[in-house]
């Protein structure tokens, strides 16, 4: 299985402040990354830092043989990006259907997974084929970040980037989305790097897991191996499985 993404030596912020340091990760093709730790240890700077949205101090990014970290965000998505962050940022403005046309662009080249069209999004989640019609701000937040996730899969990307998708939503919706991530990754095949705070039902559906901690990386191996060992988790995340 080819590497996909291949962080080194990263270390980035806002403005001047340093967030994350010396963050070295990596991700192969069709592989799930939980991105866990507790409030403030650096999770969505590490994934801004993806999709462009930090200032950069030092390190690479290498995505599929593209120099992520050269590129400015509106570039990234072209170049792979899928991002989800936590604020969403569907169009309130638009309806369901105008949020996923809008921003729809046919899959890169020698990709072999199906494309994904707002018709495919409407059968992965079929409250958006009910509300097709809605206006965003006539969402329920558990639709909107559905919708959220239905605008990065559009894009085609080789990386799907979740920003706490979870947070939030009532539990019948969590487990909805749960299913919607599982099959996107395990049988779509779609690499994704998932921000979670709560790390169990993550665990669950990732391959891989790194732990963030003052801004480094504390721990990263396998999903498996943190999920079945309780007391690494009360240790790295202050909860028990």
């Amino acid at each position: 299985m080819a590497e996909l993404l291949n962080i080194q030596a990263l270390s980035a912020g806002y403005g001047e402040a340093v967030v994350i340091q010396n963050v070295t990760l990596s991700l192969h093709e069709g592989q799930t990354l939980a991105l866990l730790g507790r409030n403030g240890t650096g999770k969505t700077t590490l994934i801004n830092t993806l999709a462009g949205a930090t200032k950069q101090h030092s390190g690479s990014i290498t995505l599929g043989g593209v120099q992520l970290h050269k590129l400015p965000s509106h570039e990234r998505a072209a170049a792979g990006i899928g991002w989800v962050p936590q604020e969403r940022n569907i169009f309130k403005s638009l309806t369901v259907h105008e949020n996923l046309t809008s921003l729809a662009r046919p899959a890169r080249a020698g990709r072999t997974a199906p494309h994904w069209t707002p018709s495919r999004v409407y059968e992965m989640f079929p409250r958006l084929a009910e509300r097709k019609g809605n206006l965003g701000v006539q969402l329920s937040g558990g639709e909107q970040q559905m919708l959220a996730v239905g605008r990065a899969l559009v894009l085609n990307p080789t990386l799907l980037l979740l920003d706490e998708p979870l947070e939030g939503l009532a539990p019948i919706i969590v487990q909805e989305l749960l299913r919607a991530l599982s099959r996107i990754t395990r049988e779509e095949g779609l690499s994704a790097i998932i921000v979670e705070q709560h790390p169990q039902a993550i665990l669950a559906i990732s391959d891989s897991a790194a732990v963030l901690d003052r801004g480094t990386v504390v721990y990263a191996g396998t999903a498996q191996s943190l999920s079945t060992d309780p007391q690494l988790l009360e240790r790295l995340l202050g909860v028990a499985r």
